[in-house]
């Protein structure tokens, strides 16, 4: 059996407008991999960066799996949500990541995106505010759907990761 620790911080966000910027995050693994120790998804703080500034959270990100093998292999998934001045969230990006398969330390850019819509959706999301949402959050990391999905760019999520393999 092989474990994998993974050690890191999500660092922040550019890229995103909105005032108060926050990211719910999420580790997905095969059925392969068992959760020894650590959280896999979690929400950082808000962050009210500086127009294009970055949002800063430095959330930590500490888990520990044993695989049986490596089919599966860890991915790391994001929203991004912004908060406006009544408290209401709207959706600002998604986007996923692999995990590094060598040992050491990584800086990684996990670029994001955000579902284009249909002309009607486009037309609310003007003037009522929100964004078109993904109906199962599982097209985030799986390949198949969200390939047919038409989408609008959105910023880029900055991480500090170290992996340590063992086997045994």
């Amino acid at each position: 059996m092989a474990e994998l620790h993974l050690v890191g911080q999500i660092l922040g966000a550019t890229g995103f407008s909105g005032h108060s910027i926050f990211c719910k995050w999420g580790l997905h693994a095969g059925r392969s991999w068992d959760l020894l120790e650590g959280l896999e998804q979690g929400q950082t703080q808000t962050d009210c960066p500086a127009d294009g500034g970055m949002a800063v959270w430095c959330h930590p990100v500490d888990v520990h799996y044993m695989c049986r093998g490596l089919l599966g292999w860890p991915k790391l998934h994001f929203q991004i949500w912004s908060q406006d001045v009544h408290g209401r969230n709207e959706l600002r990006g998604y986007g996923f990541c692999h995990v590094p398969t060598a040992a050491g330390i990584f800086e990684i850019d996990c670029p994001t995106w955000l579902p284009e819509g249909s002309v009607g959706e486009r037309i609310t999301s003007f003037f009522v505010g929100g964004a078109p949402r993904l109906r199962a959050e599982e097209v985030i990391y799986s390949p198949g759907d969200r390939f047919r999905l038409q989408t609008v760019s959105g910023g880029v999520v900055h991480l500090h990761l170290g992996g340590l393999q063992c086997a045994q």
